[in-house]
């Protein structure tokens, strides 16, 4: 009796060669993690699918919307898995089309693995559509672009039939493309930027600065929601929290009002460096988009990325807004981002903030506080919360690797 599955296919992963099995046993691992809740059974590549079998009856019904959000998938199809026996598997594409929904048209796909297989292709689309157009003699073959798809796939000793087929996020699986750190808040566009670096094999370690202690901690509340949004398909191991809002306070006192915006993400990507240095993350990820807001022109950008050497990564720099929002609405986390929660990015904001910063008054008012015991204390201060990622690695504990690199960013004058 033919048993339901879930057929993952996948398309950038085909295309790595030698290295194509290590980025397979990546996916495997990652859709296992994401499938915790269900009661999957097997695992497994058949070529060039990865096949996923449950011991539970309706769970690849139930599994299948989760492994579409899945990094890595390209498409997801619900087969019925049968034996090499005809009746058997021209039964399943009845039951398939009969299930696909409404159609007028259709066609039968049909494709061997291997020739131990007495039939052809082309004879086993005629043998499988005879049996169509008996079932469904109100309905028409068309050869192109038809409203529905039979797919038969004859392969490993056994016939995998589905018409229900649907396109993943695709990319690449997570954890393949090594750390990086995002800059996590509660608004729309950074939970996006986080989700599409996701999607191109990294592990994303989330840092969120809080307002906190000048504003309540709500936004850090949110930003856990975002993270929990996007599992279980996008894993984040562990949030960073840096209690920003004390030293936004000094730098609003101590700097022209113009430049705070400056201020505050210069002292922000500092801190975000050090943390990727601690975690062994290779870049910087913000939600920035080119012209959006002041601090987002490329005088501003270019005045923010100057102090630090890690690479910053921009996901959404040429996304306008409306796309963004429509991101955000189908990877599920456009709803939180629209809740009200005063954070860092609200806090002693300038009335009339630069666009077009000169770096010579920039770097004036960098002087202007003492920015390397600002950057120190907030780093020996950060708080961190653990969701338990599969994708994600401990770093060795943070303070002591801290007190390794404090030396290192020391200023010559402080020995």
């Amino acid at each position: 009796m033919a048993s339901r599955v879930c057929l993952v296919h996948y398309h950038e992963i085909g295309l790595k060669g030698k290295n194509r099995a290590h980025f397979e046993r990546i996916l495997m691992d990652n859709l296992k993690a994401a499938l915790a809740a269900f009661s999957v059974a097997t695992c497994t590549r058949i070529s060039g699918h990865i096949l996923v079998t449950f011991s539970k009856k309706g769970e690849a019904e139930a599994a299948y919307d989760t492994i579409r959000r899945v990094p890595g998938v390209a498409r997801v199809s619900l087969a019925l898995h049968c034996n090499r026996d005809p009746e058997e598997y021209c039964a399943a594409a009845v039951q398939t089309l009969h299930e696909f929904g409404p159609f007028e048209t259709f066609k039968v796909e049909a494709r061997r693995s291997n020739t131990d297989y007495e039939l052809h292709t082309m004879d086993l689309n005629r043998q499988v559509g005879e049996v169509l157009c008996h079932a469904f003699p109100e309905k028409k073959v068309k050869m192109k672009d038809p409203d529905a798809r039979v797919h038969v796939l004859v392969v490993q000793g056994s016939v995998y039939v589905y018409a229900k087929s649907d396109r993943g996020v695709g990319g690449l699986p997570q954890g393949s493309a090594g750390k990086v750190v995002t800059l996590l808040s509660s608004g729309i566009d950074s939970p996006v930027a986080t989700w599409m670096i996701a999607r191109r094999g990294a592990v994303p370690v989330p840092v969120h600065f809080s307002g906190r202690p000048q504003t309540a901690d709500t936004s850090e509340y949110l930003v856990q929601d975002i993270i929990r949004a996007l599992a279980p398909a996008v894993q984040v191991g562990r949030l960073y929290v840096v209690p920003f809002g004390d030293c936004q306070r000094e730098i609003s006192m101590a700097c022209p009002n113009d430049l705070r915006v400056i201020m505050y993400r210069r002292v922000m990507y500092a801190v975000s460096e050090r943390i990727a240095q601690l975690e062994g993350a290779r870049a910087i990820v913000t939600g920035e988009s080119l012209g959006q807001v002041a601090s987002q022109t490329l005088e501003n950008i270019a005045a923010v990325n100057e102090v630090v050497d890690t690479p910053v990564l921009r996901p959404l720099i040429g996304s306008d807004k409306q796309e963004i929002i429509e991101r955000a609405e189908s990877i599920g986390t456009y709803d939180i981002s629209c809740e009200t929660a005063p954070d860092c990015c609200t806090l002693f904001m300038p009335r009339r903030p630069e666009t077009h910063a000169k770096m010579d008054e920039v770097h004036a008012a960098w002087e202007m506080f003492d920015h390397e015991a600002m950057i120190e204390h907030l780093v020996r201060n950060v708080e961190w919360i653990d969701f338990g990622g599969p994708t994600y690695h401990r770093p060795r504990p943070l303070h002591d690797r801290h007190d390794r690199l404090e030396a290192k960013y020391r200023p010559a004058h402080a020995e």
